[in-house]
């Protein structure tokens, strides 16, 4: 059993050790009361209290809300736990069971002739629902419909892949978005300037009727930002669109992905279902035989359960499902643990940590969720006052089913948060975000994220010079790619991220390795980096198309340094170096250390964005590593360089100049580093394990052993089980969660 699981479990068992719990088996209605009676008679027994409650499925209509005095003590804390091995299930759902085939002429009309017969009906207003909540730009779905266990798909065209606008149109009363002069589109026209109309090239929507509550979906300017729009009318003699306000942050460009949704005559493939929330009626394509429990629709708008100011408490062998909302909201409080539960089919984040001290979350699964699944937050950023929340050996996929940006598998923020032994995977954006301080990213497995989304990271953070102390360890990261620009990458340090400490991460086909953006003071050292493209990938975005950061046009970085005092302590006595930051030439990228790393396999070493806007080799202070790619560098040049064609490589609209073997490069940007075409051991990316090449010319690289057999997911007794490791080229799920 891996060491800290273990000072964990005794940790949060050290009374149980001294004095059995005292034992109460009741139904979940009367757990509270049953504490409050213990609390009523004196002190509550050494040891503490579990509370056994018989598995099953709770129906809640409202929000189970516990407060200070659900909770326990050092000694005695309180454990409400599901009974023998069984799982307590909350949901927010509602079983529709009284389905009938469609016998409405006017809507048997508009479905499609052979989708018609197996297409049933039911009136939701019937079972007394009449609040089926409202699709958000940017939030959650509102009510959602699931057949046996699985979120089907809202009526959609196309069924499969997306869109493309086919243009933007710059005529109208009214222009909502000036849009971005420094990126231009295809068209020449600022990225997102619109008149509140996207054109089409499809012929579909001329067909549809005109009164549906349709909406569109999309990436609409950037492959970073999504939101779901809703129509106002469609033009089919123009084939335009015109969409209601609010209209996207970023405003709409020409060939950028979208999809329509709530589209009846779209109601064509199994699993499909749509929504009348005139009529209150619900019509659904099912994929097998319904039974009388197999279809539920989300009801509850809040969270199943919060726990408000709540200490020394556990929840254990809990599912949350169905809630239009998140399944947990811990607010304040210290020391409470959710263990061995399972959150899925929700439809806001599953589970959210506010504030509060030492709250762990552990051995859970996270699956089937239509945006992120774990927020944490904590600690006082003005003291460094760390929280010390732990997320650890959680199983967390498949989510941003909904919304697809924006929402991840962890989000930390604040002071002081650990992350360990999650096993983090098939997500459409990215697995990790962080912001703040001292927090520790160690021991996970992330693979196959940003699996849509563009100019993103695995693990992303970035725009504040003060979020120092972070340290990334012992990670590994594998099989990411995506289709949207930008590229993906795997640790992305982005906008003038800084003091982080990036060490001993495996990188294995990992798309761009790391990314400095910018920033500065940071260190990358002892990373293994496996077919990656590039492994480093620095740039000095603040002396180019950045620069807009310093030059007064955007005060941003000054700002969030000023909010916390950086320039004074318990900031420059944690952080020497930002005493001067924004005084020393704050657009430079000094300080960032890249040593005692491995890499081998991929087209290149370095990507040297903004190349020419400073000087690299004495900036970068790269050496010690061990490099066996083919290529070397691909370098930017500067604006409006002619590149002979010989050296052009065109990739997501930006050009590169390409130096790969020139000696004399080689020896000015490389000196101190090793160089060899073959690579310096082996890697086994089912077992990790690396093996060195006896006597390679890597021999002299000092290179510390990385603990693989910790990273990732971790036997324990609420994780009995852990899935098998992807299998190098597959592209098969894991083993599933256990539901």
């Amino acid at each position: 059993m891996n060491k800290h699981l273990l000072i964990l479990m005794l940790a949060t068992c050290a009374t149980a050790l001294r004095a059995a719990p005292l034992v109460i088996r009741t139904p979940l209605a009367e757990a509270r009361a049953a504490v409050a009676a213990l609390k009523a008679r004196g002190p509550l027994p050494a040891g503490g209290i579990v509370v056994e409650i018989p598995g099953g499925v709770y129906p809640l209509d409202t929000t189970i809300a516990l407060t200070a005095a659900d909770g326990g003590t050092a000694e005695s804390p309180v454990v409400w736990r599901a009974s023998g091995g069984t799982r307590v299930i909350l949901t927010g759902g509602l079983a529709v069971a009284d389905w009938k085939p469609v016998t409405d002429p006017v809507i048997a009309a508009r479905l499609h002739p052979v989708s018609r017969a197996h297409i049933l009906a039911a009136n939701l207003r019937a079972t007394g629902l009449t609040d089926f909540g409202q699709i958000e730009q940017r939030g959650n779905p509102g009510l959602e419909l699931f057949f046996a266990g699985r979120r089907m798909q809202l009526a959609r065209y196309p069924n499969a892949g997306w869109l493309l606008t086919a243009g933007v149109p710059q005529t109208g009363p009214r222009r909502f978005h000036e849009g971005l002069d420094r990126e231009r589109r295809f068209d020449g026209v600022p990225a997102g300037r619109h008149y509140g109309r996207i054109a089409y090239a499809e012929d579909r929507p001329a067909t549809w009727a005109a009164r549906d509550d349709i909406y569109v979906h999309g990436y609409w300017t950037w492959d970073w930002s999504d939101s779901f729009q809703r129509i106002q009318s469609i033009d089919s003699t123009k084939s335009e669109i015109t969409l209601a306000e609010p209209h996207h942050h970023y405003g709409y460009a020409p060939r950028q992905r979208y999809c329509f949704l709530n589209v009846l005559e779209e109601l064509d493939q199994p699993g499909e279902w749509y929504l009348d929330r005139r009529a209150g009626m619900i019509y659904f394509y099912p994929p097998s035989p319904i039974g009388p429990d197999s279809i539920v629709v989300s009801v509850l708008s809040r969270p199943l359960v919060t726990l408000d100011s709540v200490g020394y408490f556990a929840l254990e062998g809990f599912g949350f499902e169905h809630s239009r909302g998140s399944g947990l909201v811990i607010t304040g409080g210290e020391y409470c643990r959710i263990a061995g539960s399972v959150f899925r089919n929700l439809g806001g984040e599953a589970m959210v940590i506010e504030g509060g001290r030492y709250h762990q979350v552990v051995s859970c699964d996270f699956h089937e969720l239509a945006n992120g699944a774990i927020r944490v937050a904590g600690g006082d950023r003005l003291t460094l006052e760390p929280s010390r929340h732990e997320i650890l050996n959680n199983h967390i996929r498949d989510y941003g089913q909904w919304l697809r940006t924006a929402q991840y598998g962890v989000m930390i923020d604040g002071v002081g948060q650990r992350l360990a032994h999650n096993l983090i995977h098939d997500a459409p954006f990215e697995g990790i975000y962080l912001r703040g301080n001292d927090h520790l990213i160690e021991f996970n497995e992330v693979y196959r994220v940003c699996t849509e989304t563009g100019d993103a990271g695995a693990f992303h953070t970035g725009r504040d010079y003060t979020w120092q102390g972070n340290v990334i360890r012992y990670n590994y990261w594998h099989h990411l790619d995506g289709p949207g620009g930008h590229d993906v990458t795997a640790v992305y340090l982005d906008d003038f991220s800084s003091g982080f400490e990036v060490h001993g991460n495996i990188f294995y086909r990992a798309g761009r390795g790391i990314r400095l953006g910018g920033g500065r003071d940071n260190t990358i050292a002892n990373n293994l980096f496996i077919e990656c493209a590039p492994a480093i990938a620095p740039d000095a975005r603040g002396l180019s198309w950045a620069a807009y950061f310093f030059d007064g046009r955007n005060p941003w970085l000054a700002d969030r340094f000023r909010e916390v005092n950086g320039d004074q302590p318990p900031y420059v006595t944690r952080y020497p170096k930002l005493k001067t930051i924004l005084q020393d030439e704050p657009a430079v990228p000094k300080g960032n250390v890249i040593r005692n790393n491995l890499s081998w396999g991929s087209g290149r070493w370095c990507d040297a964005s903004d190349f020419y806007a400073f000087d690299f080799h004495r900036i970068m202070g790269m050496k010690d590593n061990g490099i066996a790619d083919v290529g070397f560098m691909r370098r930017r040049p500067p604006p409006d360089t002619v590149i002979p064609a010989a050296n052009l490589v065109l990739r997501g609209q930006r050009r590169f100049w390409l130096t790969f073997t020139r000696e004399a490069d080689t020896q000015r940007e490389f000196a101190g580093n090793v160089l060899a075409t073959e690579a310096p051991g082996t890697f086994d990316p089912r077992t990790l394990r690396f093996t060195r090449t006896p006597g390679s010319p890597f021999s002299t690289i000092e290179f510390e052993t990385i603990p693989i057999g910790r990273i990732g997911l971790q036997r324990d007794p609420w994780r009995p089980t852990v899935p098998e490791r992807l299998k190098p080229d597959s592209t098969a799920p894991m083993v599933p969660a256990a539901n």
